[in-house]
């Protein structure tokens, strides 16, 4: 209870005073303090997108919406507004990059989310074409019968289609497990492997697609800021994302063969306690979680 009355106490009267005390001492706005002294990264764009979210100004509120080609007149409005000398360069190109990440944000998301709810479809030729290079690429020595086949358990799938696996993330999952395994063709293989082992092994594809729909839950709940913000001095794209994916991919292959379970029927458990380290890694300001080439 507390904590939410500090935070009300905080946002509605605190906040406008202490702004109010370090613009007497400082002669600077709340903006340019943010923009003037923190290093570029998530800790400099997510005290800006915070200040222009609770903003009494509507010009500033807007600011967080703005898209990208209406940035460059969104920084003029707000220097405006906030009567700061538009030959100030530094702020200018500071705000201008905070804001590009921050639209960009939101365009990412859209992006992603368009992408899941896309159905896969046997029918459509560009999405069967995908599949048949997930299967290429992890299984270069061995030709796919059919394109119904229990072969497709080989690779993690549950059963001879792999089409009812991406109900949930739709052809985002597709579009992740070929893209890791195009980028990291080895890494890949390697983990599908691993994927085999007798007595900790479990179903790759299936995981990979769960490992997608991490990847989407925290880009919608906002928890990648931080790692875009620190990753991309401007607009963040579905590269990113997708590398992102791929680290989570990497990263709890290594995490199950270390805490090495009991069964795959305890697989809930164990994957959420790998999203929980997760989250706890992006709460980090200086955090920047991807795998290199």
């Amino acid at each position: 209870m507390w904590p939410h009355v500090w935070g009300f106490l905080y946002s509605n009267y605190f906040r406008f005073w202490l702004k109010w005390v370090l613009r007497l001492l400082t002669g600077k706005c709340e903006l340019q303090r943010l923009l003037g002294g923190a290093e570029a990264g998530a800790r400099r764009t997510l005290s800006v997108e915070h200040s222009l979210e609770s903003s009494k100004n509507k010009v500033l509120r807007n600011a967080v919406h703005v898209e990208e080609a209406e940035v460059e007149k969104c920084v003029r409005d707000v220097m405006k507004e906030k009567k700061i000398e538009q030959r100030d360069t530094r702020f200018k190109t500071n705000l201008h990059i905070s804001l590009l990440q921050i639209s960009g944000y939101k365009k990412l998301y859209l992006d992603v989310e368009n992408l899941r709810k896309v159905p896969y479809d046997s029918e459509n030729e560009e999405h069967e074409e995908q599949l048949i290079e997930l299967w290429n690429l992890l299984m270069p020595n061995e030709n796919l019968k059919a394109r119904i086949s229990k072969q497709w358990c080989d690779i993690g799938f549950q059963g001879d289609d792999p089409k009812t696996d991406f109900r949930g993330m739709g052809l985002l999952g597709l579009v992740n497990l070929v893209y890791f395994s195009k980028h990291y063709t080895n890494e890949a293989r390697q983990i599908l492997s691993r994927s085999n082992h007798p007595k900790l092994g479990y179903s790759y594809a299936i995981v990979g697609i769960n490992l997608t729909e991490m990847a989407y839950s925290l880009l919608k709940n906002g928890a990648l800021k931080g790692h875009l913000y620190n990753m991309v001095s401007g607009l963040p794209q579905m590269d990113h994302f997708h590398q992102f994916y791929c680290y989570l991919v990497y990263e709890f292959d290594k995490f199950w063969f270390e805490e090495e379970p009991e069964s795959i029927m305890h697989f809930n458990q164990y994957r959420e306690k790998f999203h929980e380290k997760i989250k706890g890694l992006l709460l980090d300001y200086n955090v920047v979680l991807t795998l290199q080439d």
